[in-house]
């Protein structure tokens, strides 16, 4: 059995990994971590969540919480994830990260701390989004510079950064494909007179409004046609369940930074 505990575990995300974990064979959920004075420490986490009482009271015991997992599940915000690695470097136990809005510093820093543990840093853990990074890279190089590239992402209101993690994945895989730096060629904002669009840019549009999950299309615009790859996730539970394959997965890795394309080895 695979020992999995969780950070942020009272959240909205972490209540239903919590639930991924209690209805996942060859896992044990055993731990539940929570900011030091949370309201919810000492209360069992299983009631919180949902799934009934599973004898795991929310603790804010950072290390403790590690000690006692193989594998630690973390979708809270860039700095808390790091700090969260560098304790799980210490203790040479894997953890798995679905926080977004990581900067390429920080993104540096997650991969020089990974060289002691097994990582899984991914902004988007649906099986489906990863499908789509693959998909995304054949048609990026096949239609070449002849197409002009948007990206536009929807979330909640309560999404903090911006555009996606997803969104800004989804454009570095298609510069990539086509031989651009993307944090050359990525257009956030168009207001006023501001020209005619290059052919190199990439758009990258962001919406937010009420309870959306995370709606992401590509758009592959050219004369006389278009093409749209769009992804739309209706419920978290995929987010969920990918982090826990994602956890059996990483738990028999050497240490160093992997992502979901390795996990469904799709790479």
């Amino acid at each position: 059995m695979i020992n999995i505990a969780v950070c942020g575990a009272a959240g909205r995300m972490g209540q239903r990994i919590i639930n991924a974990i209690v209805e996942s064979e060859g896992v044990r959920f055993s731990g539940a971590l929570e900011r030091p004075g949370h309201p919810l420490v000492g209360q069992d986490v299983g009631l919180i969540a949902g799934c009934g009482a599973l004898g795991v009271a929310v603790s804010d015991d950072l290390n403790g919480v590690i000690a006692a997992c193989d594998v630690l599940i973390d979708f809270t915000a860039p700095k808390v994830s790091l700090k969260n690695l560098e304790a799980c470097g210490l203790q040479k136990k894997a953890i798995v990260i679905g926080s977004t809005g990581f900067t390429p510093e920080e993104r540096a820093l997650a991969a020089e701390l990974a060289k002691s543990t097994p990582v899984v840093l991914a902004p988007n853990m649906s099986v489906g989004v990863n499908v789509c990074f693959k998909i995304l890279k054949d048609i990026a190089a096949t239609l070449g510079d002849d197409f002009d590239v948007e990206i536009v992402e929807a979330h909640h209101r309560l999404k903090k950064d911006a555009p996606s993690g997803t969104a800004v994945r989804m454009g570095e895989v298609v510069a990539e494909a086509l031989g651009r730096d993307y944090n050359k060629v990525a257009t956030f904002h168009r207001e006023g007179i501001t020209g005619e669009r290059t052919r190199e840019e990439i758009g990258m549009q962001t919406i937010r409004g009420g309870d959306i999950i995370g709606e992401h299309t590509v758009y592959f615009i050219g004369m006389g046609e278009r093409i749209e790859l769009s992804h739309r996730a209706m419920t978290r539970d995929m987010f969920s369940r990918g982090s826990v394959r994602a956890a059996k997965w990483v738990v028999s890795q050497k240490p160093g930074l992997y992502d979901m394309q390795d996990v469904l080895g799709l790479r």
